[in-house]
């Protein structure tokens, strides 16, 4: 009788930013994480909102047509200092989840205190860490950049723990000035 055959799963991670997209595209099957692709969707800061908007959109719909993912996970953003930032951010973030969702993608999502830890095992961990350990998760021979790092993060950690769409554990979290801590 031989072994049965391990499902492949391939996640698609976003790390939303209006002035640059982190995407990173791995493949789970069985506990093995491989990666696929990774990079970044830069809008151009002098255009418009709408047309910046637009090039998010068209950017992850182009990665979802070619590549294929199975499911995909975005960051969820906080609060920042500035109001008028955090309502930019939020509005590239729709423009993601829009581009997902219209390329027949359920799209899960976790806050960066939740990816970290699943990544570092510190939910408070540095960029750098986390470039770190998606080098060394993936066996890649470099670090990626930070957008990059911070979408595959995401891809991983939906891989280690949230094929239940938020089964990555909230339990203990508290929000401090509009943040999880």
């Amino acid at each position: 009788m031989s072994a049965p055959e391990k499902a492949t799963i391939r996640i698609l991670g976003v790390d939303p930013g209006l002035r640059i997209t982190g995407f990173g595209l791995i493949e789970k099957t069985g506990n093995k994480l491989s990666y696929l692709s990774s990079g970044c969707i830069k809008t151009d800061s002098k255009a418009s909102l709408p047309t910046r908007l637009g090039t998010i959109y068209a950017g992850l719909r182009e990665l979802v047509a070619t590549h294929r993912p199975d499911q995909a996970v975005v960051e969820i953003i906080f609060v920042n200092v500035n109001p008028q930032s955090t309502l930019l951010l939020g509005q590239a973030r729709g423009a993601a989840i829009t581009a997902l969702v219209a390329g027949g993608l359920e799209v899960a999502e976790y806050t960066a205190l939740q990816v970290k830890q699943a990544v570092v095992g510190n939910g408070h961990a540095d960029k750098i860490q986390v470039q770190h350990m998606v080098r060394r998760l993936l066996a890649l021979p470099g670090d990626p950049s930070p957008d990059a790092a911070d979408a595959l993060a995401c891809a991983i950690a939906h891989a280690h723990g949230g094929q239940g769409l938020g089964a990555l554990s909230t339990q203990g979290l508290r929000v401090r000035n509009g943040r999880l801590v």
